[in-house]
């Protein structure tokens, strides 16, 4: 579970995100990068949120069931992440038939091909 500092909540948040971060893609989610503006020695936390379209599922279980798998997976990145930027991840229709090892990878890739990660 991400703590309340690393959630994405706002709708404003979401759509600047959107309008002007950049986006990497994979075959299962579609990341979205934008790094916050700040001033030195007031680094903000990284923050994430997740989208879930009903053209994943129509049914509320599942896409929450996707929404639980990819958070458990970001916390557990998230000590290797560089602070200061907001993230929003969108689920993709392939991602139905993914476990949670494999959202772990496709979030290590995508987060080291967007150089998120340290040492990446």
């Amino acid at each position: 579970m991400l703590s309340k500092p690393h959630r994405l909540r706002k709708t404003k948040d979401f759509l600047t995100v959107y309008q002007q971060g950049r986006r990497h893609n994979s075959a299962v989610l579609s990341l979205r990068v934008y790094q916050r503006p700040y001033s030195e020695g007031n680094i903000p936390p990284i923050r994430i949120g997740i989208s879930v379209s009903q053209k994943v599922s129509k049914h509320a279980v599942v896409r929450n069931r996707l929404k639980r798998q990819l958070r458990a997976a970001c916390s557990q990145l998230l000590p290797q992440m560089k602070a200061g930027r907001d993230i929003v991840l969108v689920v993709r229709p392939t991602a139905l038939k993914c476990s949670y090892q494999q959202f772990l990878q496709q979030l290590k890739q995508l987060f080291t091909q967007a150089e998120i990660l340290h040492g990446h």
